[in-house]
């Protein structure tokens, strides 16, 4: 059971959330609140599997909310969805930052909905493929200085581990990669969390975030 917490702003939008969540089996909502303040103090009380967060939300918006949740300083991070109208909301790049570990159109529907708890539960950051990856695009900009801060990592990678790095920067699921790359599943896991160990990525999205601001996509 996947234990899910919503925060929203918007009454329509936490009820149709609940109602399509509340309909799996697989899925259990033990909270739902208006704003980031309770958000985190639900959460750090409740310990849900998943946080659902809304980005303008008043009193603390949903980019501090993720922060304070599963930001980098986070000792025992809760995985958190950002929930955005737009995909390309000038917010994003400063969520990803903040730790989270996948977004959500709000207009996406329920089977993107249930795969991004999923996603998530399961440590697979990406939630739609084509919007990460297309947000990542639009945010990444070139280190200041690649030699001093990127090559050295990158050169710490091999061969193959590139090739799974950049396929997931692509918005490939690891079934994917495996086809693309000739690699049986375990293999590309093990390439993946090899990879983000040494670039010190915590998920998919860091991974494919680093790709593409690494310039590792340009080659």
């Amino acid at each position: 059971m996947i234990r899910v917490l919503i925060a929203d702003d918007q009454e329509m939008v936490r009820a149709g959330f609940r109602m399509i969540l509340d309909s799996q089996d697989s899925i259990e909502v033990v909270a739902d609140v208006a704003n980031g303040l309770d958000a985190v103090s639900r959460a750090k009380e409740l310990r849900p599997d998943v946080c659902l967060m809304d980005i303008r939300m008043p009193g603390l918006d949903g980019l501090e909310a993720t922060k304070q949740l599963a930001g980098p300083d986070v000792a025992d991070p809760i995985k958190v969805v950002v929930v955005t109208t737009f995909d390309l909301d000038d917010y994003v790049a400063s969520a990803l930052a903040n730790g989270a570990s996948g977004f959500l159109l709000k207009d996406a529907g329920p089977a993107l909905l249930i795969e991004a708890i999923h996603a998530a539960s399961r440590g697979d950051a990406l939630v739609s493929p084509q919007i990460t990856v297309r947000l990542l695009k639009h945010f990444a900009k070139p280190p200041e200085r690649p030699r001093r801060t990127v090559e050295p990592l990158r050169d710490a990678l091999t061969e193959r581990e590139l090739d799974v790095v950049r396929a997931t920067a692509r918005g490939l699921t690891n079934v994917e990669i495996g086809a693309e790359l000739f690699m049986s599943l375990s293999t590309v896991k093990t390439h993946l969390a090899a990879a983000q160990t040494k670039i010190g990525a915590r998920n998919r999205v860091e991974t494919a975030s680093w790709a593409w601001r690494s310039g590792l996509m340009e080659e």
